[in-house]
């Protein structure tokens, strides 16, 4: 059966412990892994970024995968091509697809329609991987994730709400403090609150993120 890594809560919390374990030890010795060795990665970016792009190009070339970049325009999607068709075709071709892009839908759509893993690099609603780098972090910082206190200050979007599914998963407690009218909706072992003061107090770490996230600037005021 195909696995998917759309949202963060296709894990269980032994799933997480593990992936984390595994990645401390890539981290201490990049290369010592073959686990895409012939193996061609699709990775779309409709949505530009630079951390993101090279940390997952340079990860899956560590890993003995070769990436292929796909942006909007040399895409027939982009030309009228249906989803379905897309995710056919790449799944024909590629062993797994990374998706940056705004719509979860779009994501979704793709692995519904696909027959290869799809993992999400950013949408407008998750940011996971994001969220398992920085459980990654707190986890070095620390030296274990159980029992922690991650304080969220900001707007209650796509980061806070990975934040707030992995850190359950990771047994962090994951405190989101947010204005009215930019809350998380409720997610399980979050607690939420409009006050930084009471999101910070016994906090282990501090998070933020910008208000304005990338592709929105139009409407930003």
């Amino acid at each position: 059966m195909t696995r998917h890594f759309l949202t963060g809560e296709e894990l269980s919390s032994s799933e997480l412990r593990h992936l984390l374990d595994r990645a401390l030890e890539l981290k201490a010795a990049p290369r010592s892994s073959r686990a895409l060795e012939h193996a061609c990665v699709a990775l779309i970016f409709e949505k530009p970024s630079t951390r993101t792009r090279l940390s997952f190009e340079a990860g899956i070339v560590e890993l003995g995968g070769h990436p292929l970049i796909l942006r909007p325009g040399e895409m027939q999607l982009a030309r009228g091509e249906s989803v379905k068709d897309t995710a056919r075709i790449l799944s024909g071709h590629v062993q797994a697809v990374g998706v940056r892009t705004g719509p979860d839908a779009l994501l979704e759509e793709l692995a519904a329609e696909g027959s290869v893993p799809v993992f999400n690099m950013l949408t407008a609603g998750h940011h996971p991987c994001q969220a398992l780098a920085d459980l990654l972090t707190l986890r070095e910082a620390f030296g274990a994730l159980e029992g922690l206190r991650l304080a969220y200050v900001g707007d209650g979007n796509n980061v806070a709400r990975s934040l707030a599914i992995l850190g359950a998963l990771a047994d962090v407690e994951v405190a989101v403090a947010s204005p009215e009218g930019y809350e998380l909706e409720a997610v399980v072992g979050a607690q939420l609150t409009r006050d930084p003061a009471e999101a910070v107090a016994g906090a282990h770490a501090i998070y933020t993120d910008v208000w304005v996230s990338m592709g929105d600037e139009e409407t930003a005021q």
